[in-house]
């Protein structure tokens, strides 16, 4: 893919949940530096739902959610002997599943996977959930590749690893309290790259990921002064990182990017879901049950799954919510664009249809409204709380995420204004290696960042689809670059006279 004169290197750096608008010279210096030096993608967008667990796998896998298959957070998988809902946050849990299913959680290979059958090595830092973490790498152990948590020494995929590290930087340190920023587990995962991973082992491939601002924006605000601290704080672990690039990385051929794995909005509204679907006959409940007709899953996107899935009870139950104030875009399975409940998309258009995927999926309505803090993007939650971020669903504010690139191959003070996915960068990092990419990949390779790229850019066409149900009309945004498709964003923009 690249003209590659030596063998290159990649380290990815995440930031969690940080909104691309937050990055400017006050705030966040040294990604401003990094802009500078690199090539900015101006159109990137993270996969639905805009989740980090959903997110991180996609980038690791180059994947949509209806090929790698963990389509939530939280998912109903109906595969088992009884319906069993996954938490994806237990990192055990995805390992134990991982070897129920012979190495088949995921739908496709991963990069580790990959890396791993090439000879090459990946190292995962992160100091998000211990699912989160996991999924990073969820054959670390298998193929004897460096994981380590800021938080769950017990998670380390490498004892010997783990005691290196805590016996220069001390103990892995403990989870905060709530409205706390996260800040002892991003300088310790920092320092164990630079002063321990770096330097023992140089991984082909690194991802150290910064667990804020996501956790500050959940439990202060997005553009909390907490939130903002924390902000400050990870931009200046990542200074460190890029002092260390800028003098040796560099020259040794490290490629560095940085990246989110999604936006924030603000809920400004309670919705009334379960109430909703009571009216409308379904007994609730958030996991499998007697007498529960409708598995709600919890969190900002909404996935139901019926105990009966019947046309009939999709439509009645659909119904029902496009008459709310609350309701954003709906989706179920369908035809070419809509689905089987008047109002609402077929799935595939979100690339939801997947067997573990929910019979109703939706996201709450948003708007462009600002917040308390002058933000753009305000939603309505039923779980969220009013005035604190939330992110899953498809407001710009949440499908916007940062993309970053610069190395030796990489123009500089460079912005591209050519659409990009999360999906984009496990391909990316397969070029720079010299490694060809899988079929199942469903993201391209970045080529107009490069030096040098020969070709042309692949033709942007952007297409809108509608759908409708009486007053309630929605519409979805795609855009296609040769022969990826990208979900830029969706929207409501009707409602019944009798609400507000």
């Amino acid at each position: 893919m690249f003209n590659r004169p030596d063998r290159y290197r990649v380290l990815i750096v995440l930031f969690d949940g940080l909104r691309p608008d937050l990055i400017k010279p006050s705030l966040t210096p040294n990604l401003v530096r990094l802009q500078r030096r690199g090539a900015v993608l101006a159109r990137q967008r993270t996969v639905y739902p805009s989740e980090t667990r959903i997110a991180l796998t996609s980038l690791i896998t180059g994947a949509t959610p209806d090929r790698h298959g963990i389509v939530g957070n939280q998912y109903l998988d109906r595969h088992f002997p009884a319906p069993r809902l996954v938490d994806t946050s237990n990192a055990r849990l995805i390992e134990d599943l991982d070897a129920a299913s012979d190495g088949h959680l995921l739908g496709v290979a991963s990069l580790g996977e990959i890396l791993a059958a090439n000879g090459r090595t990946l190292s995962v830092l992160a100091s998000n959930s211990a699912g989160a973490t996991r999924l990073l790498n969820h054959k670390a152990r298998k193929f004897g590749q460096v994981t380590l948590s800021g938080h769950f020494p017990s998670i380390a995929t490498s004892a010997e690893m783990l005691r290196r590290v805590e016996s220069l930087l001390g103990l892995t340190p403990a989870t905060p309290p709530p409205g706390t920023p996260d800040l002892a587990s991003q300088a310790f995962l920092t320092s164990a790259f630079l002063d321990v991973i770096w330097p023992q082992i140089r991984p082909d491939v690194a991802i150290l990921s910064f667990g804020e601002p996501d956790s500050s924006s959940h439990d202060c605000g997005t553009g909390a002064p907490r939130t903002l601290e924390a902000i400050s704080f990870v931009d200046r672990q990542f200074g460190r990182v890029l002092d260390w690039w800028e003098a040796e990385g560099v020259c040794q051929g490290v490629h560095l990017i940085a990246a989110s794995d999604h936006g924030h909005v603000t809920v400004h509204a309670r919705a009334d879901l379960l109430q909703t679907l009571e009216a409308a006959g379904l007994r609730c409940g958030p996991a499998p049950a007697a007498g529960i007709d409708a598995i709600v899953i919890p969190g900002q996107v909404g996935a139901i799954y019926l105990a009966e899935p019947s046309q009939t009870v999709i439509r009645r139950a659909v119904g029902a919510m496009i008459e709310r104030p609350w309701c954003g875009p709906v989706f179920t399975a369908g035809g070419a664009v809509d689905g089987i409940a008047p109002g609402s998309f077929a799935r595939h258009l979100v690339f939801a249809d997947h067997a573990r995927s929910a019979d109703i999926l939706f996201s709450f309505r948003s708007d462009g409204g600002l917040d308390r803090f002058g933000l753009i993007g305000r939603s309505w939650s039923a779980d969220g709380l009013v005035g604190f971020g939330v992110h899953g669903g498809l407001h710009d504010k949440e499908m916007s995420s940062v993309g970053m690139l610069a190395g030796p191959l990489v123009k500089g003070g460079f912005v591209s204004k050519v659409p990009s996915s999360i999906c984009d960068f496990a391909p990316t990092v397969l070029g720079l290696l010299g490694i060809s990419r899988p079929a199942t990949m469903t993201g391209r390779g970045l080529t107009e960042v490069f030096i040098d790229e020969g070709g042309d850019v692949p033709r942007t066409i952007e297409k809108v689809y509608e759908t409708s149900s009486g007053a309630y009309h929605q519409h979805l945004r795609h855009v296609r670059v040769g022969e990826a498709v990208y979900l830029d964003s969706a929207d409501v923009v009707g409602r019944p006279n009798n609400l507000t």
